[in-house]
């Protein structure tokens, strides 16, 4: 599939001859974007209930679509040993016996919901009605499946068009868009309807709609011992869409369908989870203070969520996932700490004993925390885990002992030549210490000093660590060292951490950045006249915050920032999130606090070759930012250019593998451009 960049470029930047690509008469050993399509990551490994089988979704990069493919797969525990289950396939759940396997699976258009048993050669269609389910889970009995699924609606309508003649061609009728929240990143503009749970027998037959009205409602399900009820999470309520973080734990009887509301605090609660012998719910959430962030705690409550006390208050990290121990006595659960998800077991006590520290998965352009468990009856758990060197694969944990039951990338990984990762030591300018990693060019000659990207992630409160990175390797490939740091603002070290930039981003992040590319200098990797910067999202608006700031880098690449905050607040998908946690005002009532934490406001500072890219179905930092910035950079005569990734969202600009690795061809031409020739190698330095 042939990939279009819409490549904007200043009319007095000199072009770049195109010349064809010479043909190669060997393999590369260099990780090159074709690679991207060689890829495997694996997600969602679910291990039966006797823990002796793992099914897992295994997501490959199909060269034909340009899109990565997800089928199911089997392992054997004991052997290791693997074996298809679906050539097409997600979201697997195991019945309660482990007789068979719940999941969804394309079928035309969408998707709809699949039961095979564990011998029999194909799966069976159960629904057909409404179409992609999510959120599966089992009854107890194994009797009935639960999943969530949109019910289309109708939308809102304001007079009528005039009799349209037979055979006519007339234009697409009239948009009216009436929700506060009218378009989301990835889906697009909302369709009329709304998300709601549904129950189908596990051998097929009609599904029963359990809970209705003007409501998006969420998982995961969790059904109570005595398949009488289920418990989920949603946003209901008078004025349920002009609440942005405020979600309440729900009960509806599973024959009936009467719903009871079961917290009511001003904050999230979602993800409940019922325990084994029915007495107790775990959930996650907290108080809503309208800071930018608040650690996500783990609550256990009774039966009706009554008396509800946190678990991990003094643990002071945010929680991902929680799941019940078969014993009711204790959870699993899953943090990030320094930039590493990890897995512990926290007892109803709040007593928690750490067990897996390398979780890993999620994405493939950049090193984000992230990955998925489950655990077995008998305790033992697998996971998606992994480090630098590969993306995730399937770990189990069982005696106490990690064991690697998948190598999916071995045979690309070990015929390329990969850049190894290292942590080094980076100190803020008041004394804190940061977390920092990384990457130098394979075969760098030690002593030598290279050109040097930092890259900054978004959020800001997110976390990068030491895993694998298609875009970190590319650029590493191209012979630049790479520093990926977590600034303060970055998550897995604490709340207060976290909200050092609470109502002041961007802030001292910055000097926590420079610090860090000072550390990369006095290290002896970078070479200080060879500075570059990228990032995207919120690293997108720290960058063009840094051209605003300093001079020092050659180049730079902002991706999909914000650059405007006025702009940002009233254009994003959710429309009331930045006003309510990122300012203490709305954007009219204080257009100074807004504009002054703007990278548009110093935008006459810049002199740094600046390039944009954007999605070009971006809603969370939507198209328009990034055309301010370019706008005002060609007025202003630095040298930029525009790349639009055509169809791409904000979460999806590396979505697909052709435009993930074009995307980053792009900014390693453009920081080529600039680029000086390589210092000569220090004698004595370290590699």
């Amino acid at each position: 599939m042939r990939l279009t960049l819409a490549l904007l470029l200043l009319a007095a930047t000199p072009a770049v001859a195109q010349q064809p690509a010479p043909v190669p008469d060997a393999p590369s050993r260099s990780f090159t974007g074709s690679d991207l399509f060689g890829l495997t990551i694996a997600a969602d490994p679910q291990i039966s209930p006797d823990g002796k089988t793992i099914v897992y979704v295994r997501r490959t990069g199909d060269v034909m679509t340009d899109k990565l493919q997800s089928s199911l797969w089997l392992i054997d525990v004991a052997s290791g040993r693997q074996t298809p289950f679906a050539t097409d396939g997600s979201s697997p759940r195991w019945s309660p016996d482990g007789s068979r396997i719940a999941y969804a699976a394309r079928d035309g258009e969408g998707s709809q919901l699949f039961v095979r048993g564990i011998g029999a050669a194909q799966g069976a269609r159960i629904t057909s009605f409404p179409g992609d389910p999510q959120a599966l889970a089992w009854s107890p009995d194994g009797t009935r499946l639960a999943y969530i699924a949109t019910v289309a609606g109708e939308g809102t309508k304001l007079g009528t068009q005039p009799p349209k003649p037979e055979g006519a061609k007339w234009a697409e009728p009239l948009t009216i868009i009436d929700r506060v929240n009218y378009r989301n990143d990835g889906p697009g503009y909302v369709r009329p309807g709304y998300d709601h749970l549904f129950v189908v027998g596990a051998d097929g037959g009609a599904a029963r709609q359990l809970t209705y009205g003007k409501f998006d409602d969420g998982g995961p399900l969790s059904w109570t011992p005595d398949g009488r009820s289920i418990v989920f999470a949603a946003i209901r309520g008078p004025a349920a869409d002009r609440q942005v973080m405020n979600s309440d734990v729900i009960a509806v009887d599973a024959a009936s369908g009467t719903m009871r509301t079961l917290t009511t605090r001003d904050g999230p609660d979602a993800k409940p989870r019922v325990s084994p012998d029915g007495a107790k719910i775990a959930w996650l959430g907290f108080d809503d203070k309208r800071r930018s962030y608040e650690n996500t705690q783990l609550y256990v409550g009774d039966r009706d969520a009554a008396s509800p006390r946190s678990l991990t208050a003094t643990l002071d990290r945010g929680i991902e996932d929680a799941v019940w121990a078969a014993d009711g006595r204790s959870l699993y659960a899953s943090y990030d700490d320094h930039g590493q998800r990890k897995v512990a077991r926290i007892g109803v006590d709040g007593r928690v004993t750490p067990m897996i520290d390398n979780v890993a998965g999620g994405g493939l352009d950049r090193p984000y925390t992230g990955g998925d468990f489950s655990v077995s009856k008998g305790g033992t758990i697998t996971y998606t885990g992994g480090d630098a060197s590969a993306p995730a694969d399937v770990w189990v944990l069982a005696g106490g002992k990690p064991r690697r039951l998948t190598t999916l990338n071995a045979v690309l990984t070990g015929s390329k030549a990969l850049a190894p990762v290292r942590k080094i030591a980076v100190t803020a300018p008041d004394g804190r210490p940061i977390d920092a990693w990384l990457a130098t060019p394979p075969g760098r000659v030690a002593g030598q000093r290279v050109p040097l990207i930092l890259e900054i992630h978004g959020g800001p409160n997110a976390a990068y660590g030491p895993g694998f990175a298609t875009d970190m390797q590319l650029y590493a490939a191209a012979g630049y060292a790479v520093l990926w740091t977590n600034p303060r603002g970055s998550t897995s070290y604490g709340a207060d951490f976290a909200n050092l930039i609470d109502k002041t981003y961007p802030a001292a992040d910055y000097d926590d950045l420079i610090a860090s590319v000072d550390a990369a200098i006095a290290d002896g990797t970078a070479d200080p006249d060879n500075l570059f910067v990228t990032g995207g999202s919120g690293g997108g608006l720290l960058t063009a915050w840094i051209v605003g700031k300093t001079d020092r880098f050659k180049a730079a690449a902002t991706q999909k920032p914000v650059i405007n905050w006025i702009s940002e607040a009233l254009t994003m998908d959710n429309t009331l999130f930045t006003s309510r946690y990122w300012f203490t005002k709305l954007p009219w009532e204080d257009p100074t606090s807004y504009w002054n934490r703007s990278p548009l406001s110093i935008v006459g500072n810049v002199k740094t070759p600046t390039l944009v890219v954007v999605g070009g179905d971006d809603y969370r930092t939507p198209v328009s930012e990034s055309e301010q910035y370019y706008a005002a950079l060609q007025i202003r005569g630095v040298p930029t250019a525009l790349v639009k990734v055509p169809g791409a969202s904000h979460g999806g600009l590396a979505a697909r593998p052709s435009q993930s690795a074009a995307k980053a061809s792009a900014i390693i031409a453009w920081f080529d451009r600039y680029r000086k020739p390589a210092a000569a190698p220090a004698q004595g330095a370290a590699q």
